[in-house]
């Protein structure tokens, strides 16, 4: 089923995380809060006469210091006085130029520790105008725009055991590409409670090994 973007998605994705009971987390020593923007967005596909929904993804520049050349959702480090909201949208227009308003959030998930020492809350935009995107060359490569379709398509996620841990870690295929937790983890939420419509935990899913640093 394709997702049509109008406002008629926009209400359904904000009735469904409105209903989800979010659980949040105190960050406990050694980790530091941050937040990530999940924006949707307009998807022009050829020969259709309506756009499809899509969300953004980055890929981010290859010389930072962090988890270079890896995909990721625009966001970072939420700054002192700041809340999750106003740190996931400030770091979309630092990244990708994308200035949005708290009226354009639509909703939160669960908040996701990671290995590298980070508590995430993912905030859910909505961006009709996308026409200033650019990236910023000090954090973001490129911008990518990839359907909803993907976060509920057949094979995917998958889960894969490895020796250092007993939670499974998730893998979720995006076009010809796949990624990781933590944006493994908090798309497919994203998939199972706004497109789906289900109560789903991913705070126990696991990152590959060479991602907890």
């Amino acid at each position: 089923m394709t997702h049509r973007f109008d406002d008629a998605l926009k209400s359904r994705l904000a009735e469904r995380l409105a209903a989800f009971p979010r659980e949040t987390r105190e960050s406990p020593p050694g980790l530091k809060r941050a937040a990530v923007a999940i924006t949707i967005v307009p998807y022009a596909v050829h020969g259709e006469s309506a756009a499809q929904a899509a969300f953004l993804l980055t890929k981010r520049a290859p010389r930072l210091n962090s988890h270079g050349g890896q995909w990721a959702l625009p966001g970072g480090r939420i700054d002192a006085g700041e809340t999750p909201v106003e740190a996931a949208l400030r770091e979309l227009e630092e990244e990708v130029a994308l200035r949005r308003g708290t009226s354009e959030v639509i909703g939160m998930l669960d908040d996701y520790p990671t290995r590298s020492g980070y508590l995430i809350t993912p905030v859910v935009t909505w961006a009709e105008d996308i026409s200033t995107m650019k990236a910023n060359p000090g954090e973001v490569a490129s911008i990518h725009s990839f359907a909803l379709t993907e976060l509920t398509r057949e094979g995917s996620p998958e889960f894969l055991s490895i020796a250092e841990s007993a939670q499974p870690v998730i893998r979720l295929h995006l076009g010809d590409s796949h990624v990781h937790a933590p944006t493994a983890a908090l798309l497919f939420q994203f998939g199972e409670v706004a497109l789906r419509g289900r109560t789903t935990r991913v705070a126990h899913l696991e990152q590959p090994v060479w991602a907890w640093r």
